[in-house]
């Protein structure tokens, strides 16, 4: 029985890999360990739907912050992807078959929360033929049905090996949010997401536009894997033409000495300085700090990102 807990089993395709020297964390990086009551209800209602998050799968610097607040990023179709990118702490392997059930535990999960705002993300799961599009669907339809008043925010993968039904699967299912991040400038895709091609995901996004206008994109970069901030520009401009609504900008954390190393710590002014780039080339909404995720303060995010389209459109 593989354990996911010993790094050799969790990560087989980065075990011959020589260790990279983990930098010490600048101090603007730091969190306290969680230890809230509300951080320890919300991982109990998570641990009794048999729920996984993202939040620890990819250790997550801010999962005592969103969850003594009950928000958590739920995980479906299982706690094992298909892919072995060199930046991440999930698990790589073979995944186990679908579980049926999970829509309705984690629509429950919502209702239980009370959350207003939900992130549901996934491994990636090309072993199946739509990459999984029917299972988010399905959990878009369960979240609706027990909790109509939460606003739905994806974080999908590319589907990079399936036919286009399968993102029209996803969009039909209409969620508010559809995420689907880039990681990275396109010259580091080899190394920091070797089984991706960054243009697929540009045009993923630009496509969920014209299936649905009415749907806000998403999507974000990591910082200190080896970009320059021309490179970054770039992105953000690729990212406006295939008309993105939000942009993410965060410090790239080596989770294990397997893992990618850190390049540099990215000064939270520079950080200022991605920030004022980005809306001044139209962003609707962005979020630039050292410690943003996909999915930090998507809520509150969530309710500004549809402020800034009302304020937009009466100006037009």
């Amino acid at each position: 029985m593989r354990d996911l807990k010993i790094p050799g089993q969790r990560h087989p395709e980065k075990a011959h890999k020589p260790d990279q020297a983990q930098p010490k964390k600048p101090g603007w990086i730091r969190v306290k360990a969680p230890t809230s009551q509300g951080y320890k209800d919300t991982r109990e209602i998570l641990k009794t739907n048999k729920l996984v998050t993202v939040c620890e799968e990819a250790g997550c610097p801010n999962v005592g912050e969103c969850w003594s607040q009950g928000h958590a990023t739920m995980m479906i179709m299982g706690e094992i992807c298909t892919r072995g990118c060199s930046f991440c702490n999930i698990a790589t392997g073979r995944p186990d078959t679908l579980d049926a059930f999970e829509p309705g535990r984690v629509a429950h999960a919502v209702a239980t929360l009370g959350l207003k705002h939900v992130v549901i993300t996934s491994v990636d799961r090309d072993d199946l033929e739509d990459g999984g599009a029917e299972h988010f669907a399905q959990t878009i339809r369960a979240v609706r049905h027990r909790a109509p008043g939460t606003t739905i925010e994806i974080l999908t993968p590319d589907f990079l090996k399936c036919a286009p039904s399968a993102l029209e699967t996803v969009v039909a299912a209409k969620p508010d949010v559809f995420n689907h991040n880039l990681e990275t400038v396109p010259g580091l895709y080899p190394t920091v997401r070797p089984g991706a091609r960054y243009f697929h995901s540009l045009r993923l996004l630009q496509r969920v536009k014209e299936l649905d206008p009415t749907i806000f994109t998403k999507s974000g970069i990591m910082v200190g894997l080896g970009e320059d901030g021309q490179g970054v520009r770039q992105v953000m401009d690729d990212m406006r033409a295939a008309d993105v609504d939000f942009l993410t900008i965060g410090q790239y954390l080596q989770p294990t000495p397997k893992h990618h190393k850190v390049d540099r710590f990215v000064t939270p002014e520079e950080f200022k300085e991605y920030e004022k780039a980005a809306y001044g080339k139209g962003f609707l909404m962005v979020s630039a700090t050292p410690l943003t995720r996909s999915s930090y303060h998507a809520g509150d995010d969530f309710a500004r990102l549809r402020a800034a389209r009302l304020a937009k459109l009466g100006q037009a």
